[in-house]
C-alpha cells in the first residue's frame, strides 16, 4: 500500500471517529469475537477490504468500502449479554448496525448495503455491489481468524495493521496511534 492510500484510510477512518454525532468509539468497549474489540475487528475489516481492492485493481468507490466496512457492525451493544433481544445476533444485529448508522452519519447507497447485507449468506440479503461482497467475505476471514485467535495470546492492543504496513517507521507509528485512537 502506498503512503497516499495509507493517509486516504487514516483520513477516513478519522471522519468516522470524530464525526459530530459518531459513537464509533465506544465500540472499543464491546467484544466482538474472542478477546477482539468491534474496533478493532471494524477497522482491520475496513483495512483488509481496501488493501485487496487495490491489490486487485477492483474500480470501487473507495469512500464507500472503508466506511461501511468501519460501520458494519455498529450496532452498540455487547451482544454477548443474555437477554432475549440478543440470541439471534448475528442474523438481526445487520438491521441494528444500519439503524445508528444512518442516525449518526449520512450515508450512500454503497454504504448502506455493505452495512445491511454484510452477513450474506447468513441472511437473505443479496449483496447489491462488489464493495458489499468484499466487506462480506473479510469480515468472515477476519472474524474466524479472531475467534480462533481466542485460544492463544491475547491481544495486546498494538496495531498488527501498522506493523504491517510498508513505508518508514515514523509513518507505522502514526498510524498505530490513530488506529488505536490516541492521536486527534
Amino acid at each position: 500500500m502506498t503512503s497516499q492510500e495509507l493517509q486516504y484510510f487514516m483520513d477516513v477512518l478519522r471522519e468516522v471517529r470524530s464525526g459530530e454525532k459518531s459513537q464509533f468509539i465506544s465500540t472499543k468497549q464491546y467484544i466482538q469475537h474472542g478477546k477482539t474489540s468491534v474496533y478493532r475487528h471494524s477497522v482491520s475489516v475496513a483495512y483488509i477490504s481496501y488493501r485487496l481492492a487495490k491489490k486487485w485493481n477492483w474500480k470501487i468507490d473507495e469512500r464507500a468500502l472503508l466506511r461501511g466496512a468501519l460501520l458494519h457492525d455498529y450496532f452498540l451493544y455487547d451482544w454477548h449479554e443474555k437477554i432475549p433481544e440478543r440470541r439471534l445476533h448475528g442474523f438481526y444485529h445487520p438491521g441494528r448496525a444500519l439503524k445508528n448508522a444512518d442516525a449518526d452519519f449520512e450515508l450512500g447507497d454503497v454504504e448502506r448495503d455493505i452495512i445491511k447485507n454484510h452477513m450474506f449468506p447468513m441472511t437473505i440479503y443479496l449483496p447489491r455491489h462488489r464493495e458489499t461482497l468484499l466487506v462480506s467475505m473479510v469480515d468472515k476471514w477476519i472474524s474466524t481468524i479472531e475467534t480462533f485467535r481466542r485460544r492463544g495470546k491475547k491481544t495486546t492492543g498494538k496495531s498488527e495493521i501498522g506493523r504491517r504496513s510498508r513505508g518508514n517507521a515514523k509513518r507505522n507509528t502514526n498510524f498505530t496511534k490513530t488506529y488505536e485512537g490516541t492521536a486527534s
